[in-house]
C-alpha cells in the first residue's frame, strides 16, 4: 500500500484502524466531518493527515483522494433506529455518499476499495449462523442501504475495474466507543447510574459481538491480501450472545451479579436473531477472532472513559 485513506478515521472503528495501520507502517490519510467521531482518538498520530469534509459533498472530499491508492471505506450513520426515525439522511450518508466516493476512487485510480457492510442488519431475519450464501432481506432503511452499497461496488467493480471487498461486521464493541449509544454503553451507564438496563423485547433477540481489534485485524487482511477482489466477506465472532446473556456479561464485568433489568417492548426494524459464520474470512484472509466476549467486556469496563 503506497496510502491509505479511511473515511470515518476519527469514529470509533476508524480510530482503531487508523492507529494499527500506522503502527505497521503504512501511510494514513483520515476523511471525516466531524459530526460524530472524536478527534482525540487520533490525535496522538502526529503524521496522520486529517481532512475535514462531507462525503455527501463530492467536492470538498475530492483532494482527500490524490495520491490515494487503497481506501477504507468506514463513513456512514449506523443506528437502525435512526433510519427509521429519518431515513432521507441515512440514505443520504450510506448510499449517496458510498457512491461519491466511489467515483472519487474512480476518478483518483485508487487500486483498492474496502467497504464496510453489515450483516444482520442487511441480511435481516433468517435462521443463523448467517454467511455469505445467505439472502438478504433488510427490514431497515440501514440494512437497505448497505445492500445498495454493496450492489453499487460490485458493478463499480465490473464497471470501472476498481477492485472492492465489501466487509459485512458484526456488531463491534471495545475501545473509542465512547461517544456511542449501542446497548454496551447504555448497559455500562445504567450500571454507573445505578438505573436498570432496558431491554426491547424479552431478552432472547441475538447479535454477534466482535471486538475492535480482532475486526480491525480483518480489514487489514482484506487491505494487504491482492487475491481478493470483488467479493463480499463476514468478519464475525461466530457467537450467538442473546440480549439477557450480554446483560450477565456485562454484569459481571461490573461486579454487579444482581443489577436489575427492565423489559419493554420489541422495536420495528430491529432484527430479532443474527449471528454469522467467519469460515470463508478465514479461508481467504486468515481471519480469526482472538478476544472472547467476557474477556472484551471486562477489559473495556476497566478501561472505560466515562468522560467521553
Amino acid at each position: 500500500m503506497d496510502k491509505v485513506l479511511v473515511t470515518g478515521g476519527s469514529g470509533f472503528v476508524g480510530s482503531n484502524l487508523v492507529k494499527r495501520l500506522h503502527e505497521n507502517g503504512a501511510s494514513v490519510r483520515v476523511l471525516d466531518n466531524m459530526s460524530r467521531g472524536r478527534l482525540s482518538y487520533i490525535s496522538s498520530l502526529s503524521d496522520v493527515e486529517v481532512v475535514e469534509a462531507d462525503i455527501r459533498d463530492t467536492e470538498s472530499c475530492r483532494d482527500a483522494f490524490s495520491g490515494i491508492s487503497h481506501v477504507v471505506h468506514l463513513a456512514a450513520y449506523g443506528s437502525v433506529v435512526e433510519s427509521i426515525v429519518d431515513p432521507r439522511t441515512n440514505f443520504e450518508m450510506n448510499v449517496l455518499g458510498t457512491f461519491n466516493v466511489l467515483n472519487l476512487c474512480v476518478e483518483s485510480n485508487v487500486e483498492k476499495v474496502v467497504f464496510s457492510s453489515t450483516g444482520g442488519a442487511l441480511i435481516g431475519n433468517a435462521q443463523p449462523p448467517v454467511n455469505e450464501a445467505s439472502l438478504p432481506k433488510p427490514i431497515s432503511p440501514y440494512g437497505a442501504g448497505k445492500l445498495c452499497c454493496e450492489a453499487y461496488c460490485h458493478a463499480y467493480s465490473k464497471s470501472f475495474d476498481l477492485n472492492t471487498v465489501c466487509l459485512r461486521f458484526a456488531n463491534v464493541y471495545g475501545p473509542n466507543s465512547y461517544h456511542k449509544t449501542g446497548v454496551i454503553n447504555k448497559f455500562f451507564h445504567a450500571v454507573k447510574d445505578n438505573e436498570p438496563f432496558l431491554i426491547y423485547g424479552d431478552g432472547s433477540s441475538s447479535r454477534d459481538y466482535i471486538h475492535v481489534s480482532d475486526l480491525v485485524r480483518g480489514i487489514e487482511l482484506a487491505l494487504n491480501n491482492n487475491s481478493v477482489s470483488n467479493d463480499v466477506l463476514h468478519l464475525a465472532a461466530g457467537r450467538e450472545v442473546s440480549l439477557s446473556e450480554l446483560a450477565g456479561v456485562v454484569r459481571s464485568a461490573a461486579g454487579k451479579p444482581e443489577h436489575p433489568i427492565e423489559y419493554l417492548a420489541a422495536r420495528k426494524g430491529e432484527v430479532d436473531r443474527n449471528f454469522a459464520d467467519y469460515k470463508y474470512a478465514k479461508q481467504v484472509l486468515g481471519f480469526e477472532p482472538s478476544v472472547s466476549l467476557e474477556q472484551g467486556i471486562q477489559d473495556l469496563w476497566d478501561n472505560y472513559d466515562w468522560k467521553k
